[in-house]
């Protein structure tokens, strides 16, 4: 089965390269480089583009679904036929424009970065290619069934980032505050890592939200004997509730975003020695 894969014309993996571009450099505080990364995804990945519409093929594809054997053969039916659909010369000529906008206004080291699931992306676009055997498609079809199905185990549940570029954020705060993770943290900094993506939208939603449960959480606290007979404990509650309430109105930030996860962790520890008291 020989197949010459182009990872630059494949809509899939040059999304993804740039996502790792733009982590990367929020991971190293490079905020024009991130700016860079976010608006040529936006320009060329917007709801009306052709690569977005081909974007959209792979990841049908390619996200973990966990889903039985038959339904992950239809989605395959169908995102064949959608596939079918997209103009082959509209397409090209915008991963032209792609190509041409990453290689001058970033680097075309971009088309280097580690993309963890490429070999699903390379089979997903010889899976779409027209110049292969039935034989060989029928082969490609039952890789891909496979990959959507459940057989991944619960600590490899999918990040839009790679393993490292998480792992640095997480180390990061480990380093700081010398705790581990809560449940609600790690979704917390996921929004927070892929919000250049989508304009912040999920994680304002997710915000919103969770705000609203640790200011909750926190004032009920206050009447908690241990915060409310102490002058200073109240007084420091008090303080961040008020910082809460702030950040509904600000741009997330990396320092506001560490305030967060620490006040996640410390409604978490007055909760845990609430229940253990």
């Amino acid at each position: 089965m020989k197949f010459r894969h182009n990872k630059k014309r494949n809509s899939a993996f040059v999304y993804e390269a740039l996502i790792k571009e733009a982590t990367v450099a929020i991971i190293k505080k490079d905020t024009a480089r991130k700016e860079t990364a976010a608006r040529l995804i936006k320009k060329h990945f917007n709801s009306n583009s052709v690569l977005k519409k081909d974007l959209d093929c792979y990841r049908s594809l390619y996200e973990n679904q966990n889903l039985d054997r038959f339904t992950a053969e239809k989605i395959i039916k169908e995102v064949k036929i959608q596939k079918r659909l997209i103009d082959p010369d509209g397409l090209f000529k915008q991963q032209t424009a792609l190509i041409k906008d990453v290689n001058s206004e970033l680097s075309p080291a971009v088309f280097n970065n580690f993309v963890p699931n490429y070999k699903t992306l390379a089979t997903i676009a010889q899976m779409f290619s027209d110049k292969i055997s039935p034989r060989d498609q029928i082969i490609l079809e039952n890789n891909i069934v496979h990959n959507m199905q459940p057989v991944l185990a619960e600590e490899q549940i999918q990040t839009p980032v790679d393993n490292v570029v998480y792992r640095t954020f997480v180390e990061k705060f480990n380093n700081k505050y010398g705790e581990d993770l809560l449940q609600e943290q790690k979704t917390l900094l996921n929004y927070y890592i892929t919000s250049f993506t989508d304009n912040a939208v999920q994680l304002k939603m997710f915000l919103h939200e969770e705000i609203g449960r640790l200011t909750e959480q926190l004032e009920a606290a206050k009447a908690v004997k241990e915060i409310s007979h102490d002058e200073q404990m109240l007084h420091k509650t008090t303080k961040v509730i008020e910082k809460l309430d702030s950040y509904s109105n600000q741009t997330i930030t990396e320092d506001i975003l560490m305030t967060i996860l620490r006040t996640q962790s410390l409604v978490k520890e007055i909760y845990t020695d609430g229940n253990n008291g």
